[in-house]
């Protein structure tokens, strides 16, 4: 019976490299669940650099990240202005649609549909009564 072995790689990272994901983190850019999944590291990894490069995150000091980061809600932000700039785009090819149809209705029956306010009222519904 043969047992396997796993080996398991220790990456070692230079000390701009973690200042770098360090200062990305102070400024809101990231956070540490983000910067974890981005490099494959592990986030208790991540809170040890925290607290051994940061200019204000102590060893003493509890780090809690809110839901609601500056990243998440900028994330927010883009997606409900993607939703807008879609339903703005399906807005603007109905009116485009609708336009068209007000010309062909000109061009092959000749109803203008769309009528200045000096044009008098038509006398359409009038026209089977007399």
């Amino acid at each position: 019976m043969s047992k396997k072995i796993k080996l398991t790689r220790r990456r070692e990272f230079s000390k701009d490299f973690k200042r770098a994901r360090i200062r990305e983190y102070e400024s809101g850019e990231y956070t540490v669940r983000e910067l974890s999944r981005l490099f494959d590291i592990q986030t208790t990894v991540i809170y040890r650099w925290i607290h051994k490069y940061s200019s204000y995150n102590q060893r003493s000091t509890v780090i809690v990240e809110m839901k609601d980061s500056a990243t998440k809600r900028l994330k927010d932000y883009e997606k409900r202005i993607a939703e807008l700039e879609r339903a703005l785009g399906q807005k603007q090819l109905n009116i485009e649609y609708l336009e068209k149809m007000i010309d062909l209705a000109r061009e092959q029956f000749g109803i203008d549909l769309k009528k200045n306010s000096d044009t008098p009222p038509s006398n359409g519904s009038q026209q089977g009564r007399e």
